[in-house]
Formats: C-alpha cells, structure tokens, sequence
C-alpha cells in the first residue's frame, strides 16, 4: 500500500496539472527581481521608460532603449540589462546610486539569458507610428476625444462583440453551464464561492434576482473595495527606507468598502478622495467621512528621512499629483517632471501648473521624528461620535503630564545649551571638548521629542485616545509652483499659475487663497473630461472579462495598448455617465450580457484566429485573486469570520518603525492571524502575509489595477506546507465528518462543498483508494485529502 502522502500527491496531480515549465526560471526568479529593482524607472506601470527602455515586457525587455537591446537571447555578453547590473561600464550602472544586485540574483538572470530568455510576458501592441506629442495632435489621439454614442448602440454590448466577431468569420460560445454562471457570479461580485445549497436552489430564471441579491449583498464591498484599494496604493506603513506604521490608514479601508457598498456615484467618490475637506458637511459623521476620504492622497510611500524640507515636500506632491492622474485618468502626467512628456502632449508647464495644487496641500500622515524620520506629520482630529472605534491607547493622565514635563525640562536644557555657547564665545573659550557631548544630547533630545509629541498627539489632556486620520487640508501657504530645470530645485525657471493639463480644456479657474483641488476634482469628474469614465469603465471590464477593453488599464496614453472595442468603450463610459455614475449598474449590465455567460471552454477556431481571445469568442479562464483564493478557503472551511474587523493590527502596534517587525511578538510570522476577509489583513509595505504575497497580490507601492498572475514552485510549496493551509483542510475535515456518515459521501459532500460539483468516476476511484488503508479512519487522511482539494488547480481557477 502506497503512503498516504504519495497516493495524495497522485490525487493532487491530476487536480492541478498547471505546467509552465518553460518559463519557470524567469517566473520564480527574474520576473521578481525586474518588477523590485527596475521597473520603478523602466515599466508602463509607472509610466517611466528612463533611457527609452521598458522592462515590463518581452518586446521592451528584447527592443531596448536608446543604447541598444536590452537582452540578447543566448548571449550574456551582448546583453546591456546584464552589463548594467553587473556594473560592468560606469556609464551603465544600474539601478543608479544603489548597491550592485546581489550575485545570486544577477546569476539567475545570466543563466535565464543564456538559455535564451524564455518570457511568457504579452508585448503591448503599438497601433501608431509616432507619439501625438503635441496639443493639437494630442487631441485627436483616441482617448484624448470625448466618447460619442456610437450606432451599434441600440444593440447592446452584445452587439458590439457580435459585430467584431462576424467581421472575423467567427461565432460566439455557447452559453456556460448554469453552475459555471453562478461561481463565475459569486467569484467576480463577493469573492465567495456559493454554497452547495446556493447552486441548488439556481436556475436561469432567477439569474437577476441573483444578481440583484449579490450587488447589495456587504460581502461585494469587500470584493469590489479591494480592487479601489489597489488602484489607491492602500498601505499600512510607509515603506522605502523608513518603514514606518501608518496605525490610522484603515479608516480609509473601511471609507471605501461603505462606499462601493453605498454605490456612492463614481464622480462624487473621486471628488471626496481628492477634496473632501473642501465639501460642506450636514453633520459631524458627514463631516469624519469625508476627512478620512482625503486619506487616499496621504498613504503613499515618501523619503522620510530627507533631510531638505523643500525636497521632501515637492516629493510628495509628485507622489500625490502622479496618484491621481494614474488611479482616475490611467496617464502618466509625473513624467512631465523633468522635461516634456516624450510620449504623451503634457508639458512641464502641465505638471507644475498641478504640482501647485498638491503643495498648497497639508497633508497628515501621522509620523513623528525619530532616528529614521527627519520629517513630522500629524493627524486630523474627527469629531466624537457614538459607537467610534479608536484603536489608540489611552493612557493615565499622570503620564500626559509626565510627557509635559519632560518637554519642558528639554526646553530649558536646550536654553541653558544655547547660553553656554553663546557666553564661551563672548570669552574666546575653546568648548571643543564638551562639543561632542553637547551635540549627543540634543539629538537624543530632538528624537525623543518626536516620540513625546507622538504620544501626546494621540490622547488628550486627561490622556484618553482620540479619534484620529489620516488625510490633507488646505495649506496656510497657497502659492503657485516654479518651474524647475530638470526638476531640479537649485534651478528654478519660472512660476506656472495653478491649474490643469492644457490637453482637456476648461474655463474653470482656481480661487485665490485655496489651493485648487476642489476645482481639479470637477475637472477630473466632468463630462469634458474623455479619459474618468472611459478609465473606469474599462477597470470594471477587466474585473469581469479578465482583460480590459484596453488591456493596459492604467495606461491610456500612446504608451499604452489601443482598445480592442472602442466603440464599445465609448458606449460604456457614456452609460456610464448616464447611468449617474453608478458602478453597480454598469457591473450589473456587463454581467446580464451573453457575452459576459459564455464557456470558457477552448476553441481551436478561435485560437488559431484569435491566441489572446481579444474578440471574446468565448469567456476567459480565470485564476483567482490571492484574496478570493484564502476567502475561499475560509468560507468552505467554515471558519470564515464575515463580520468587519474593528481597527487594524497595525494600529495595536507599541512604537512606529516595522522595520524590524520580524521581533514583534503581536504580529503572527506570516501576519495572518484572522479568519476575518483578507480585505482586512493588514498591508504592511515590503512585509505582506505570505498566502497574498505568493498569489501576487497588488504591490502597494504602485497604483494598480491589472495584478500579475504568475504560476510558480513557492505557490506549490506553500499549498502543501502553509500553516494556513493545513488549518483549513483540518476544519474542512472535521465539517464533512460532522456532515456525513461513511467516506464515499465524504468525498461527495468535498467536491460539492469545493468545487460545486460531483466528484467523476475516476476522482471517485482515486479518493477511495486512497483511503483503503489499514488506518482508514485516521482523520489525517481526511485532512490530508482535503488539502488536496484546497491545493488544486480547479480551486484556484473560477471556472
């Protein structure tokens, strides 16, 4: 008799033959190393292509930049990438001003070109010849134009996609099979597989009803909030070299998941992240709600430990102005930093002319000095309201005044300091001696001020905690920005009046004393605007297609794919805006489509024709997300906790730095200690929770609306040995003992539970088998069968 595990392993082949051998190497370790060291300069997810290289896909890793190919398949030696990194020729050097990569690293990209850089990465399809760089041409580049209903209209979506399929002599699918319907339906709107009982009760008929139920069910905030989190670089901590905690980000989280739920119109939901504070308030929790919306231009990742103040505060209006362009318009107006956009008509004038805006804001993040900050930032008090949570501390009122009087005891040893410099200098005495230890005391006294006023910022005067958020309000200061030569702040050119892109027109102007982010909200959210509903449009097109209609979603420029329907796109971005701006209707227009119901199932026509199925002769294949994948788990498991964490992990931390959070004993190893939803797992920057992390989950350094999906050997190791794992498939076990009786409708009642379906003659012979031991009721064997389950590839995809 075979060993339990190796009868398992047989059993988990056959349910997850996935192969990508082929690209294996570069999945597991180039891939990673390009996305972490180079594509912050070189990729279109950041819309900088340095040099004129991109690194984010084969044809830009294979064409190069502007001193040749970047890769030679099979010759290491003429491959500049290598050269480079390698620090090769002083010229080369990259990444620039860092530490050479590490020789393992650079070992496993030299042997991936010596073996002909296999790349299983889709090049971005180029559909003009040169950039539209200047205004005029600019404005007659496709997604510069405002949409116009066009005459397929009256059809439908449907008849869009029939319309492209004729016109390349190709059919469309059949319908999917009602249950392939109804998990596609629970996967794409709550992240939740249905129940044995849900696929029961369904039939066609009921298709809306379903539809209608999961569109207002809480667990679709959870789903659709998740894909604004990214999109919005949702974080916890800052990140960079200073991984500081952002212990109030998770008001933002929870803002966004009420809002989705809420089906807060889209215009609307963008002007509150941009200008909440701006907009009047009917009452306090009005008035908390749109503080915490302004949060979105506060959590990303900044240089807290420079030392020039103007530098760290253009920075950030950088990190701010690119977030916004990117998240809402899908367009790289940061590039414009520098010089003029190379690719795209935005000019240095453009981005100033915003960059003003964002340093006229205050922005509060909520970091105090310490060795690792040089740069302060409180938070905003929100009204007390009943049932609040703050996860703050309190603390005696004995400390607050014990806080006080150490700042004053500071205080007056920095007087006393200040004095005997001054009276040494009057005498002509040489202090050199007590220099040193003169200058260790005030550091020490300047860092742990910035602890004390941390701490007191976060209590009140009797020290009770406070609510608190992150977010930005007007500055004191309103000024307009200069324009610096290379964006360099030693050479400034000339002012540029606060304003917007002169691309997309607009007579509205920006008062003076305010710093303008009201008025940039309109003009983001105005029907003038070609590019806000267009964006987000095709965002909810490739939630539930698996490909958007412009398949680089955050890339709407010439540097971007051209639309594969764009007559379809126009149409939805007009209903969209018809439609009020709803998500959920537009969402539930999609779904409703027959387009949206087709198999999945392969079709040699189609693929001879059609590789990349931009035509949609059929639906895609589809692998869940890392969260859905660990929902799931929970949910089949029946240790799910649905309801909503109060706070975040993060903000029961002691201290701020999470640099070395591997010692903090609050924090499980893997940082997954719930069984709540992973929307609420916190999102600590450079540290996530391992069943996310393996499962490519979106990096929150970047705005990001389309996530790898990368199938590699650390995925395998972490389904057979994560603690996580082998916890569900336990509590699966126990569920189906509970449940049923004798091991064959163990089996059943396993598949049904996972996969919504009965297990085939073969899988039934397999499990059997399986369990004909001489130990057959060991309930390990059951767990370990489970796992086998939770493992496979069937459970990963959405049909």
């Amino acid at each position: 008799m075979k060993p339990p595990l190796t009868i398992t392993l047989l059993l988990l082949a056959r349910l997850a033959a996935d192969g990508a051998e082929d690209f294996s190497s570069f999945e597991a370790k180039v891939r990673p190393a390009l996305k972490k060291h180079c594509y912050e300069c070189h990729s279109a997810e950041t819309g900088k292509a340095k040099g004129g290289l991109t690194l984010d896909t084969k044809h830009g890793t294979l064409t190069g930049g502007d001193t040749g190919p970047a890769v030679t398949p099979g010759d290491p030696s003429k491959s500049l990438l290598l050269t480079a990194i390698k620090h090769g020729d002083p010229d080369l050097e990259m990444p620039p001003k860092k530490p050479k990569l590490p020789e393992a690293v650079i070992a496993d990209i030299e042997r991936w070109i010596k073996a002909g850089a296999p790349d299983p990465r889709v090049s971005v399809a180029k559909a003009a010849d040169r950039p539209p760089i200047d205004l005029e041409a600019g404005r007659q580049f496709w997604s510069y134009k405002k949409p116009v209903m066009p005459k397929l209209a009256a059809q439908g979506i449907g008849g869009f996609i029939e319309a492209k399929l004729k016109e390349n002599k190709l059919t469309p699918a059949p319908a999917a099979e009602p249950v392939v319907l109804l998990r596609r339906l629970h996967f794409d709107l709550t992240g939740l597989p249905p129940t044995p009982q849900q696929v029961k009760d369904f039939t066609l008929e009921k298709l809306e009803a379903t539809v209608d139920a999961l569109l207002a069910s809480r667990e679709f905030g959870a789903r659709w909030g998740r894909h604004w989190l990214d999109v919005a670089r949702y974080a916890e901590s800052n990140g960079r070299e200073s991984n500081l905690a952002f212990p109030q980000a998770w008001r933002f989280r929870d803002y966004v998941i009420d809002a989705v739920n809420a089906d807060i119109p889209f215009d609307r939901f963008i002007t509150e992240q941009v200008a909440g504070d701006l907009l009047p308030a009917k009452d306090d929790a009005e008035r908390a709600r749109l503080w915490i919306a302004t949060g979105f231009l506060a959590f990303g990742a900044k240089g807290l430990n420079e030392q020039n103040k103007a530098q760290f505060a253009a920075d950030v209006a950088d990190e701010q102005l690119d977030a916004v362009t990117r998240a809402v318009m899908a367009s790289s107006i940061a590039c414009a930093r520098c010089h003029d956009h190379k690719t795209d008509p935005f000019s240095m004038e453009d981005y100033y002319a915003l960059a003003g805006i964002f340093k006229s804001t205050r922005t509060f993040y909520g970091n105090w000095v310490d060795s690792e900050n040089n740069n302060h930032s409180q938070l905003i008090r929100l009204p007390e309201l009943p049932g609040q949570v703050i996860p703050n501390k309190s603390v005696p009122e004995a400390r607050v005044k014990q806080l006080k009087a150490d700042l004053l005891k500071m205080d007056q040893e920095e007087k006393e300091r200040k004095e005997f410099y001054e009276k040494a200098k009057r005498e002509g005495r040489d202090i050199s001696g007590d220099y040193y230890k003169m200058l260790t005391q005030a550091i020490g006294n300047y860092w742990k001020r910035g602890g004390i006023n941390g701490e007191l910022e976060r209590v009140d005067e009797k020290g009770r905690a406070l609510p608190l958020c992150m977010g930005v309000k007007d500055a004191e200061r309103i000024a307009d920005s200069q324009l610096y030569d290379r964006g360099e702040l030693a050479h400034p050119v000339k002012a540029v009046p606060r304003g917007f892109p002169r691309l997309i027109e607009s007579k509205t102007k920006i008062p003076q004393g305010q710093s303008g982010r009201l008025e940039l909200a309109q003009w983001l959210t105005s029907r003038d605007n070609p590019l806000t509903a267009r964006v987000m449009a095709n965002r909810v097109w490739h939630h539930l297609l698996g490909a958007g209609i412009v398949r680089t979603v955050d890339t709407f420029g010439f540097g971007g794919e051209r639309p594969s329907h764009p007559e379809l796109l126009d149409y939805l971005a007009l209903r969209f805006m018809d439609g009020g701006w709803s998500v959920k209707k537009l969402i539930k227009e999609i779904v409703m489509t027959k387009t949206y119901r087709q198999s999945s199932a392969h079709r040699s026509d189609a693929f001879d024709k059609d590789p990349d199925n931009r035509l949609l002769a059929h639906a895609n294949k589809r692998r869940l997300d890392a969260e859905v994948i660990r929902d799931s788990m929970l949910a089949i498991s029946g240790l799910l906790d649905a309801s909503r964490r109060p706070g975040s992990l993060v903000a029961e931390l002691d201290g701020q730095s999470l640099s070395l959070i591997g010692f903090n004993n609050k924090l499980p190893a893997d940082l997954d200690g719930s069984h709540r939803r992973s929307v609420y797992l916190p999102v600590i920057r450079d540290q996530m929770p391992d069943v996310l992390e393996q499962f490519d989950v979106a990096n929150p350094n970047l705005v990001t609306g389309d996530r790898d999906v990368t199938n590699v050997p650390l995925q395998a190791l972490y389904l057979l040995n994560g603690p996580f794992v082998q916890e569900q498939a336990a509590a699966l076990a126990q569920r189906i003992t509970k449940e049923k009786p004798t091991q064959q409708e163990r089996i059943r009642r396993a598949f049904a539970i996972c996969f919504n379906r009965a297990p085939d003659p073969k899988e039934q012979q397999l499990a059997e088998k399986f369990f004909q031991t001489t130990s057959a009721d060991d309930p390990k064997l059951l767990t370990a069968f489970c796992q086998s389950l939770l493992s496979s590839a069937e459970f990963r995809i959405a049909d």
